[in-house]
């Protein structure tokens, strides 16, 4: 049967539930793992090691748009997976010696490769697992013997099938320990237990990279907090001609707020993320509790619970802070536009001011223009009549200036007014 074309992201979807699986594990074996914190360009800078490394054992590269691989290269089996901010190495060597830990997974590796990997470890830890029987447990001696003389932590997972203990310590070889005693978990039960136990680790640690961030953002809060009261303070009784000059500072203010809130928001939420991942992990082991231990969960939970709950503060701090700067600069924004129409307004009945009184200065200017037209006109006709009657007209001069004169007048005045009406008409077109 021909069915409908596939979804471009079909196989891709499907296969997500299948992404990064666990390794089957067999006891004993020993186990070193390495997670390094890298930028974009050493994501890619790992692939490139993995490749390097496939190649060194004849084996064939991971294709570059691969988020995990698994391969044999001789003396290991390599386990390599890419994250959003950090790339996991797990290396898997079978059988023990005498002390889990004497020859960890790792020497087996080429020196320079290890060496050369890019990005900055952010976890690294060596894990073993071997048989024993839970009769004998003995998680003091256990302690002193493999944990240089620290008490662990740990518990019974997996209903029984297992012991898993660690002292969440980092020891003098720059590698944390985990001893996973097998009692009767399959290779594939016994791959995820390691497996969650590598991830606890790396999501403990992820999510606490927010802690010295919310630190130091907490004490700059402190000052900006301090800052925003002194200005809502003076805002109670500014004066008009203060008002910009507070208006600047509350913005200003808002905009370095605005500024380290988007760059923290994403590590905030990362840590949140990161602490729901490490919590479902833990619930995943399904603890029970060994006499005189601290399980995974109460030892994770006592300091990193109180870490979040400080990320999530400073968080909420920024938040609210934001929010009052905004109430503030509305408040303020609104005053100083109330001011600027107070001063428009005023400004516009002196414009009005003035315009009346250059219209009455204009009334002064047309009698003005009016009076002196008439007398220069009237006297252009007093000489036009002297000059006919010394022709033999019989014109008298001083009668003829006089009857002009009104005549002029009132020309002059219509003339006036009609050439201002004429300048004061709206353009047209």
């Amino acid at each position: 049967m021909k069915l409908p074309a596939d979804h471009p992201q079909r196989i891709e979807l499907n296969d997500e539930v299948h992404a990064r699986p666990p390794e089957p594990l067999v006891a004993p074996s020993r186990l070193s793992y390495l997670a390094l914190l890298c930028d974009a360009a050493q994501r890619e800078a790992g692939w490139v090691a993995v490749c390097d490394l496939c190649h060194r054992y004849g084996v064939d590269p991971p294709a570059e748009s691969m988020l995990h691989f698994t391969a044999e290269l001789g003396p290991f089996r390599l386990k390599w997976e890419r994250h959003t901010e950090f790339i996991r190495y797990m290396f898997i060597v079978p059988g023990t010696t005498g002390d889990p830990f004497e020859r960890p997974a790792i020497t087996v590796l080429p020196e320079d490769w290890v060496s050369g990997l890019p990005g900055q470890v952010i976890v690294a830890a060596h894990a073993a697992l071997i048989a024993a029987d839970p009769a004998t447990l003995d998680p003091d001696a256990i302690g002193r013997k493999w944990f240089a003389g620290n008490v662990p932590a740990g518990a019974s997972i997996s209903d029984g099938a297992a012991t898993a203990l660690t002292d969440f310590r980092i020891h003098a070889d720059g590698f944390s320990r985990h001893l996973l005693l097998d009692h009767s978990t399959t290779p594939w039960q016994a791959g995820r237990v390691a497996q969650r136990l590598l991830e606890i680790d790396t999501y403990r640690i992820m999510s606490l990279l927010a802690l010295p961030v919310a630190r130091t953002v907490g004490m700059r809060l402190s000052g900006s907090e301090r800052e925003l009261a002194e200005i809502t303070e003076a805002l109670v009784a500014v004066e008009e001609a203060s008002e910009p000059a507070l208006l600047d500072r509350l913005t200003q203010l808002a905009a370095e707020i605005e500024h380290q809130e988007s760059q923290t928001r994403y590590r905030f939420g990362a840590a949140d993320a990161y602490y729901e991942l490490m919590r479902r992990r833990i619930d995943e082991l399904r603890e029970q509790r060994l006499q005189g231990l601290q399980t995974f969960r109460e030892f994770t939970e006592r300091r990193l619970a109180p870490a979040m709950s400080t990320c999530r503060s400073v968080g909420a701090r920024q938040e609210s802070l934001s929010q009052r700067l905004a109430r503030a600069t509305t408040l303020l924004s609104t005053r100083v536009d109330v001011t600027t129409e107070r001063q428009n307004q005023a400004l516009l009945e002196s414009m009005n001011s003035r315009a009346r009184l250059q219209l009455r200065l204009q009334s002064t200017v047309e009698g003005l223009s009016v009076a002196a037209v008439t007398y220069y006109v009237s006297a252009l006709v007093g000489h036009a009549a002297e000059a006919l009657r010394a022709g033999g007209v019989a014109v008298e001069p001083d009668i003829a200036t006089g009857i002009s004169i009104p005549i002029v007048a009132v020309v002059a005045w219509f003339g006036i007014h009609h050439i201002r009406k004429m300048v004061t008409r709206p353009h047209e077109g």
